[in-house]
């Protein structure tokens, strides 16, 4: 989901606003001042309907637009003035997910004051809300045995800085035991932390429930913090600058060859043939899961690349000794992107990946592209999950 950038000063500024216009007046002037101006109770939001619409309410803190960035939607949905002062829209009806949104104020973007539930992110932080289903989905915590996450820090001598990630072991995982798992590195987008796939995405759920129904491989999952340079998600403007990007991919690559993977090994009981390592990511994960698992399929024998953007578009020049030949030993390359996803690139993503795909068969080298419905949103990437991991670690 493509979010305007946020304020933490303007939200601040709302909230004080908000707070500071229910507060009780003084004088009879005031209280006549807050008659005028003070909006009405603004109702819980979002509300979900039974039909599975969804209406979205926001105060009037003197604001001339507001409009409503939502999971789904390629464009803001405007939001509506009532008379008592309160903006409200209604979308849908949604498919049951998990939908990200928020809301944007005379170009502002904005958390929503009324909903607590907020996700990580280091540029541009969302709330969510479920739309559930007649049955559960596969990301719904059911009754089912649930496997462990683990948060793990350590000191990076490439990044230079101190950095973590998370590791997912599955139900029935023994330390001391004698079993050896497969293990599925998977990658987080752009602005997101090492959190993002279990915060946002649910993946320890999802593979929960997956492999309880014997739809997945038990496997362990690492998720890595995915920046080899923090300026690259940190910085501003210039810092964006040509070859920020590149290096912040290579310096990754190398310190998941180099320092996650050796740690992995070395505390967790995993598979050390690379038939059984995985690598996957989503938007700039699955670019760095392209480029770390192409550049070095002698580590990993299963590739996804879920909406990837952010490699250079020459692949023959970002991919120079790619052949059949060298990509023979891949027991998987797997590539799915929206059919609605046009984020902002120099091409949009869909197109991109496309051309990438055609590439890709023209030096016959298999590669499964899968088109879904949707844009560049969550609910895409939980299904993308959802469908590769059903197919990593099985015989061929």
């Amino acid at each position: 989901m493509k979010l305007t950038r946020p304020s933490s000063f303007f939200l601040g500024a709302a909230i004080a606003a908000l707070c500071l216009s229910m507060a009780p007046a003084s004088s009879a002037t005031a209280q006549q001042t807050k008659k005028q101006s003070a909006p009405a109770e603004v109702p819980p939001t979002p509300q979900v309907q039974p039909d599975r619409r969804v209406t979205f309410y926001f105060p009037d803190l003197g604001a001339h637009t507001v409009e409503l960035s939502l999971d789904g939607y390629g464009h803001p949905l405007p939001l509506q003035q009532g008379s008592n002062g309160v903006w409200s829209v209604t979308a849908g009806p949604l498919e049951p997910a998990i939908y990200n949104y928020n809301f944007v104020v005379d170009g502002v973007s904005l958390l929503d004051p009324s909903n607590a539930r907020t996700n990580p992110n280091l540029r541009w932080p969302s709330n969510y809300f479920e739309v559930p289903g007649a049955q559960p989905e596969p990301w719904d915590v059911q009754n089912v045995p649930h496997g462990v996450v683990h948060h793990l820090l350590y000191t990076s001598k490439v990044a230079g800085d101190r950095r973590d990630f998370y590791v997912y072991t599955p139900p029935g995982y023994d330390p001391r035991g004698h079993k050896k798992y497969p293990v599925l590195y998977l990658l987080h987008g752009y602005s997101d932390d090492a959190s993002g796939w279990t915060a946002v995405g649910r993946a320890n759920v999802i593979l929960d429930n997956l492999i309880a129904e014997h739809k997945a491989k038990p496997m362990i999952m690492v998720m890595p913090l995915g920046y080899g340079v923090m300026q690259y998600v940190t910085g501003h403007g210039a810092d964006y600058g040509s070859g920020l990007r590149e290096k912040s991919i290579e310096l990754f690559t190398q310190t998941l060859l180099e320092e996650i993977i050796p740690q992995v090994q070395s505390q967790y009981r995993v598979s050390n043939n690379r038939k059984d390592r995985a690598i996957a990511g989503l938007s700039m994960g699955g670019a760095e899961s392209l480029w770390a698992g192409l550049h070095n399929i002698n580590e990993f024998a299963w590739i996804g690349a879920f909406s990837a953007g952010g490699l250079d578009e020459d692949f023959d020049q970002g991919f120079p000794s790619l052949t059949v030949k060298s990509a023979s030993p891949l027991r998987l390359l797997w590539i799915a992107c929206g059919k609605d996803d046009r984020y902002v690139t120099s091409t949009p993503l869909i197109t991109l990946n496309r051309e990438r795909v055609t590439w890709l068969r023209s030096k016959n080298i298999p590669v499964t592209f899968v088109e879904t419905p949707g844009t560049h949103e969550w609910p895409v990437w939980r299904n993308n999950l959802i469908q590769f991991a059903s197919l990593l670690f099985q015989p061929k």
